[in-house]
């Protein structure tokens, strides 16, 4: 059976601990903060469970026996393989135009990453590579929503985890005893993670000498007991009308620290212990840091198509469509929105056999992140331009239209060629929802900084680039000359 929305929202009232505005949450699938954006993700396991999406999202395990899973699971051997994967994740994000930057094949994608590397966990200890593997199996087997927590609270940012006043402000081990791991302290940012099943914890950020405690990785159920949930300001409980707020609404998929007030992690969920340095080799000595973030620009590329497509109802709308400069400026956008495309199939094509298993290419994906980390600014800023107040001047609410002598001034003072006043409100309130609301606001943030700051993400460009190519073409052309050919005879001229 292949999981349905139904069933994906009924495994949520399991009695989580989520705080919201001084109080206790209750059953998040019916919560104002929450809800809408909880079906969201059940439209999404309702896509996949119709009959004629299986083969476009689902594949056969390797274990056999007719049994089949969601392709976020699916551990490519090939090139097609690949392709394949993407198409299914592609499509699920379709979805949600790309606004839920934790839908369930993020996570699903670094555990498989990290799957896929399982003898670098094997080298380290095989008591916690055989918890990983047995986990792998678990939450595909259960098609298991994850999120994650990998970061740790800013708090003295110039100071370690280990030297903080408080010390038991970062999520760490207090306690090891035969039954697992006894966790104390917080971690950030569990996107999505009030309607996720599980949350991975660990850290990507680098640790010192004296972090130890803090070098962990494990999986628990967001229901695990002491585990507290505390959710940010939720967009989808003050967007109360889909038609003025129809992203916010429906695709708010919320932030939140979590904090464990002596959470016990069995030894079965625990995939690293205290040691600092294979917390950095879990990410970038198995293809999960790659494989995770190769999802996130699938994610990215279909967003640009839709903010892309904003941007001609933008000029469509207003009737600018055939003035040259707002022609460049649409040609630009289109420009921007293929190079996403192209270096996300790039990955692809350049991808690389890893073992049993096929890979994208690590350098393509970091130069994606670069470029895109400064593009989305960019394309928001241009669709601003191309809309000026458009964006801005619009009926106050929904409820304006009630009112049949607003009705009438709405008629007169919304025009468009190519819609009506209605169709024009409408799509403008979309637009503002993309681009200019609190919501949007949130996403311009989130992609600026989800895969890191700037310069890590630089920092990988440079660590994975092929220099020896670019610099014995250098060397070349200087074996190609010397001092001798001074004169004016150079070695071509020689020849």
């Amino acid at each position: 059976m292949i999981k349905t929305g139904a069933q994906h929202i009924e495994t949520l009232r399991d009695g989580r601990q989520v705080h919201i505005n001084g109080q206790a949450a209750g059953d998040v699938t019916v919560h104002p903060a929450f809800r809408r954006t909880i079906r969201s993700v059940g439209a999404l396991y309702d896509f996949q469970a119709r009959p004629d999406n299986r083969e476009l999202m689902t594949f056969e395990v390797p274990e056999g026996g007719g049994r089949r899973a969601n392709r976020i699971w699916q551990l490519p051997r090939s090139h097609a393989g690949l392709v394949e994967r993407r198409r299914a994740l592609e499509a699920w994000t379709e979805l949600h135009y790309g606004f839920l930057g934790r839908a369930p094949d993020h996570v699903a994608s670094c555990i498989s990453g990290m799957f896929m590397g399982i003898e670098v966990f094997e080298a380290y200890d095989k008591a916690r590579a055989g918890a990983l593997s047995e986990y792998y199996r678990f939450a595909r087997d259960n098609e298991l929503y994850l999120t994650y927590a990998i970061l740790n609270p800013q708090a003295d940012r110039s100071k370690p985890a280990s030297e903080q006043q408080d010390r038991l402000l970062t999520a760490g081990v207090v306690d090891q005893d035969a039954g697992g791991l006894t966790i104390r302290g917080a971690k950030m940012l569990a996107t999505g993670g009030i309607m996720a099943n599980e949350v991975l914890i660990t850290c990507i950020q680098p640790l010192r000498e004296g972090d130890e405690p803090y070098a962990v990785s494990f999986a628990v159920p967001m229901n695990a007991g002491g585990l507290k949930i505390l959710s940010r300001k939720s967009y989808e409980e003050s967007a109360v009308s889909v038609f003025d707020n129809p992203l916010a609404s429906r695709f708010d998929e919320n932030d939140a620290v979590l904090y464990f007030d002596d959470v016990k992690v069995p030894w079965d969920r625990v995939f690293i212990n205290q040691d600092i340095a294979m917390c950095q080799r879990q990410f970038h000595a198995t293809p999960a840091h790659v494989f995770q973030n190769y999802q996130a620009q699938i994610r990215l590329m279909v967003k640009m198509r839709f903010l892309t497509g904003i941007a001609r109802r933008i000029a469509e709308t207003n009737g600018v469509i055939g003035f040259p400069q707002v022609r460049e400026a649409l040609g630009q956008l289109a420009a921007q929105n293929a190079m996403v495309d192209a270096l996300v199939h790039a990955m692809e094509v350049k991808g690389r056999m890893r073992g049993a298993y096929f890979v994208p290419d690590a350098h393509t994906l970091y130069s994606a992140q670069v470029l895109t980390q400064q593009l989305y600014c960019e394309v928001i800023t241009a669709l601003r331009e191309l809309a000026g107040g458009g964006l801005i001047m619009v009926p106050s609410s929904a409820q304006d239209f009630a009112d049949p002598h607003l009705r009438g001034l709405i008629d007169k003072t919304q025009q468009s060629p190519v819609t009506s006043p209605e169709g024009r409100v409408k799509f403008f309130k979309l637009a503002w929802d993309a681009v200019g609301s609190e919501f949007a606001s949130r996403h311009t943030q989130y992609e600026m900084f989800y895969a890191g700051a700037s310069f890590v993400t630089k920092g990988h460009s440079f660590r994975t680039f092929d220099w020896d190519r670019c610099t014995q073409l250098v060397d070349h052309m200087l074996d190609s000359y010397s001092l001798d050919d001074g004169a004016g005879r150079g070695a071509l001229d020689a020849a």
